[in-house]
C-alpha cells in the first residue's frame, strides 16, 4: 500500500491498519490553527494547512472504507473526499444531511466514488445526483453518532475517517465514538473565527480528557496523534 511507504509509515499508518483489521475503527481529523480555529469568522478554511498535511489527510481516506462530513462542510468547502493526491481507493463519502441543504452538484455527488446522504426519516425522499439515502431518526435535531456508524457497518463501511467540520467532530468525540485523533496544527494565528471543537464547559482540569499522544512533524505542520482509546 502506498501509504505505508512514507516515513510515518511506522509511527502512524501501519499501526492504524492493524487496529483497522481488528474491527470498527473511526478516527477523526482536523487541521487547525495554533489558536484552536479551523477556520476565519467568515468560513475560510483553505488552507489552514500545508501540502504535507494535505498527503496525509489523503492518505488517511485512502486507509478506510468511509470517509464522513457534516452538511455545513460540504456546503462551505464543496470537498470532493477523494485521494487524487496519493495512490489508493477511495472511500464512500458520506454527508450528514438532516436538512437536505447539499446539493445535488456538490463535488462529493461526482461519479469517482460512491457517495451516502444520511437524511432525517422525518423528510421527504429525494435524490441527490449519485448520492444513495441513508434514513435515519434525528429527534433532538441532530443524527446520533452510534446510530450513523451502526447503519454505516451496514453496508460494511467498518473504518470510518470524520473529517469535519468542528461540530460533526466534536458529536462523535463526545459519544466516545472515536478511537483516534489527528489534529494537523498549522504555524498560523487567526484570532476571531470557527473552533475546532465545542465541547461542554468543565469546572475542574481533573474532569479534562486526557489521552495518550505522539507528534509528528509534517512539513510546515506538526500532527499530534491523539489515542482515544483507554483515555481517561
Amino acid at each position: 500500500m502506498a501509504s505505508l511507504a512514507h516515513p510515518l509509515a511506522r509511527g502512524v499508518y501501519a499501526p492504524m491498519i492493524g487496529r483497522i483489521a481488528q474491527g470498527p475503527f473511526v478516527v477523526a481529523q482536523v487541521g487547525q490553527s495554533l489558536d484552536g480555529r479551523i477556520a476565519t469568522a467568515a468560513g475560510q478554511s483553505h488552507y489552514i494547512n500545508g501540502d504535507a498535511a494535505l498527503l496525509h489527510l489523503h492518505r488517511l481516506r485512502a486507509l478506510v472504507d468511509a470517509v464522513l462530513v457534516g452538511a455545513n462542510t460540504a456546503v462551505l468547502d464543496d470537498p470532493q473526499l477523494t485521494t487524487r493526491r496519493v495512490a489508493g481507493p477511495n472511500p464512500v463519502r458520506v454527508v450528514l444531511d438532516r436538512r437536505r441543504r447539499v446539493p445535488a452538484t456538490a463535488r462529493m455527488f461526482d461519479a469517482a466514488a460512491p457517495a451516502l446522504a444520511v437524511r432525517d426519516t422525518g423528510g421527504t425522499a429525494a435524490s441527490s445526483g449519485q448520492a444513495d439515502e441513508v434514513l435515519l431518526p434525528a429527534p433532538d435535531g441532530v443524527f446520533a453518532p452510534t446510530a450513523v456508524l451502526a447503519a454505516l457497518a451496514e453496508r460494511d463501511l467498518h473504518a470510518v475517517l470524520v473529517e469535519g467540520g468542528g461540530e460533526t467532530i466534536t458529536a462523535f468525540l463526545c459519544d466516545g465514538c472515536l478511537h483516534r485523533l489527528h489534529v494537523l496544527l498549522a504555524p498560523l494565528l487567526i484570532g476571531p473565527g470557527r473552533e475546532a471543537f465545542r465541547l461542554p464547559a468543565i469546572a475542574r482540569l481533573a474532569d479534562a480528557r486526557r489521552f495518550a499522544m505522539t507528534a509528528h512533524p509534517l512539513g510546515s505542520d506538526v500532527l499530534l496523534d491523539c489515542n482515544l482509546e483507554g483515555a481517561v
